[in-house]
């Protein structure tokens, strides 16, 4: 890269756009570790408890890793546009570029893509992503001075100027409040998960139905906080006579989709407890243990005295009239 005044106007090393968050592979792979160590128990299970079993566990394990896997993501809104735009600081020179822009619960990522067209006015492949986070224990104007002086490129600074706290916009501010109300819901849809799994392995399987419903419940509530952002006044991403437009991305509507099966399968457990209980409690094997609990209940409770004597627990004994 060519210096501009003595001075390293861009990083000293190009950064790639990014694929996964090391937060979400961790998510997952634990998940996956559950999934799997759930699965080696399956050879060991006969009839159709072993079908019953296995739609059980990956249908909740699919559900947590969801709710999980949300918080860490960065493509709540996204948005893409292709613009002609200054790339280098006090350079004339214009580059065509895809310029990305993904909204997280955490923060924002920007990237900037070569469109194919002009890399020999910079000599160069435009790749770069750069975070910029809105956490509690985060500074996103610290993060963004620290861009201006590593000398980021000049759409991503335009992008990132946007959410600065300085910046008349106010764009941090709303997606940083609605973003932290989502995932506080988030973690309460995700402990109301846990308990409905506790009360489906009790014969409580109704009130674990409850839970399911209140797991849909908090997750369409935290929809409805980030959505809050849609109904506030936004300046507009403009570079030169195009604009960046955003829409909601893959994490919310995973988000909506865990929630409204969350919603069908609590509904589903309410209504079979009321209609057909034994089917309820065939699908999460809780017959056979009914049955064998009442078997050792009358093994305990049953009176030899009268099985000697051939009457059976519920016929009375005959008095001896002479006993006085």
């Amino acid at each position: 890269m060519a210096l501009l005044d003595g001075v390293y106007p861009f990083y000293l090393q190009q950064r790639k756009v990014f694929l996964f968050d090391v937060s979400t592979i961790t998510v997952i792979v634990v998940f996956l570790t559950f999934a799997c160590s759930f699965l080696l128990i399956i050879p060991g299970i006969r009839g159709r408890v072993r079908l019953y079993w296995t739609l059980r566990v990956l249908f909740n394990l699919f559900m947590g890793v969801g709710i999980v896997t949300v918080q860490f993501t960065g493509d709540w809104e996204t948005g893409w546009v292709r613009a002609n735009t200054s790339y280098k600081s006090f350079s004339p020179a214009l580059v065509s570029a895809d310029i990305g822009l993904h909204v997280g619960l955490a923060g924002v990522n920007i990237s900037t893509l070569d469109a194919g067209t002009q890399q020999d006015l910079i000599n160069e492949t435009i790749n770069y992503n750069e975070h910029f986070p809105w956490s509690f224990n985060a500074d996103y104007d610290q993060r963004y001075r620290q861009g201006l002086e590593r000398g980021l490129p000049r759409p991503i600074l335009y992008v990132a100027e946007k959410f600065t706290t300085q910046s008349p916009c106010s764009m941090q501010r709303q997606y940083r409040i609605s973003s932290h109300y989502a995932s506080a819901t988030l973690w309460v849809a995700f402990c109301t998960w846990l308990i409905s799994n506790m009360l489906f392995s009790m014969p409580v399987l109704i009130y674990g139905g409850y839970m399911l419903l209140a797991t849909g419940a908090f997750m369409i509530l935290s929809l409805l906080s980030f959505s809050t952002v849609k109904n506030s006044p936004m300046c507009l991403i403009q570079f030169g006579t195009v604009t960046l437009h955003t829409g909601y991305g893959g994490s919310f509507w995973l988000t909506l989709a865990i929630g409204l099966l969350c919603f069908v399968a609590g509904i589903s457990v309410v209504t079979l407890h009321y209609c057909n209980l034994d089917l309820l409690k065939t699908f999460f094997d809780l017959r056979e243990d009914e049955a064998e609990e009442f078997q050792e209940m009358t093994e305990a409770y049953t009176n030899l005295h009268f099985v000697n004597r051939g009457l059976s627990p519920s016929q009375p004994p005959r008095l001896n009239p002479n006993i006085i």
